[in-house]
């Protein structure tokens, strides 16, 4: 089964609130998911995103796929450009 990273919606009518979670692919958006290793809030100016760098690190080196809209997070908190830093050392390291 493949597990990806992504958001679950929380919160009320027209206020929606995001957890960021690992879950395995084939679980419903809102239901059951391994860990979750953030929360973004869509509403507040600028949007708040909170997310755990270490364990969403562990779990892209493992193998977990974001969503495109996890991704984008990501980027703009720069987890995934120390991703991209760690996996391109690792490279190097058994290309030599």
């Amino acid at each position: 089964m493949a597990v990806r990273i992504r958001l679950a919606r929380h919160g009320r009518k027209k206020r929606p609130f995001y957890r960021i979670v690992v879950a395995f692919s084939e679980s419903p958006r809102d239901g059951r998911f391994i860990e979750k290793v953030g929360t973004y809030d869509p509403l507040q100016d600028p949007p708040a995103i909170t997310v755990k760098e270490e364990r969403v690190l562990k779990w892209l080196s493992e193998g977990a796929q974001p969503t495109e809209t996890v991704r984008s997070l990501l980027k703009r908190v720069g987890v995934w450009q120390k991703f991209m830093e760690m996996k391109a050392g690792k490279e190097k390291d058994t290309a030599a």
